[in-house]
């Protein structure tokens, strides 16, 4: 078995659990945990496809800027009820370091042979800045830009409206929430 494949077995056993957490679990916070790990194993199935910048892009916005996203507006909700501190798995702490430290030692043994570092060949530029670029920006150039102006456009407007949702100070309807 190479190396390629026990990255992919680890990663797609990891997206799996990811996503069964998402959508059993009862905290918020532990769904939003079970979301990152299913988009940081789509960024590594995304290097094993040669995608080097989508990989980048899902981890930059979507695991790191949307997940904390997520994670700001669940904590301002809040949670109705407490939970309890303590470890619910006896030896919880040991088993997740060393389940953390056995998934780096894999990824690091496999990564030696997967990854790739110097120039590749000039033919291959499936996922690289360069590929992307220049269908973002010459094949889809106004699609790209329409969705840029609508999304300006709606949050100009969502800023706009949040401000005159707001009742003035002494109506009736301030009056009735005290």
């Amino acid at each position: 078995m190479n190396a390629e494949t026990v990255v992919f077995v680890v990663f797609a056993v990891a997206a799996v659990s990811g996503g069964l957490v998402m959508v059993l679990a009862r905290n918020a916070v532990y769904s939003a945990m079970g979301l990152l790990t299913a988009m940081f194993s789509m960024a590594v199935f995304y290097v094993l496809n040669d995608a080097h910048f989508v990989a980048a892009v899902q981890v930059i916005i979507y695991a790191g800027a949307v997940m904390t996203l997520f994670l700001f507006v669940i904590m301002l909700i809040g949670v109705d009820r407490d939970d309890e501190r303590g470890e619910q798995i006896p030896f919880q702490r040991p088993l997740a370091l060393l389940a953390g430290g056995g998934l780096l030692a894999v990824v690091l043994v496999a990564g030696r042979a997967a990854w790739l570092t110097g120039p590749q060949e000039e033919g291959d530029t499936n996922g690289t800045i360069e590929a992307i670029s220049e269908q973002l920006f010459g094949t889809w150039m106004i699609t790209f830009l329409s969705t840029v102006l609508l999304l300006t456009i709606a949050a100009v407007g969502t800023i706009a409206l949040a401000q005159f949702i707001s009742p003035p100070r002494g109506t009736a309807v301030e009056e009735a929430e005290e």
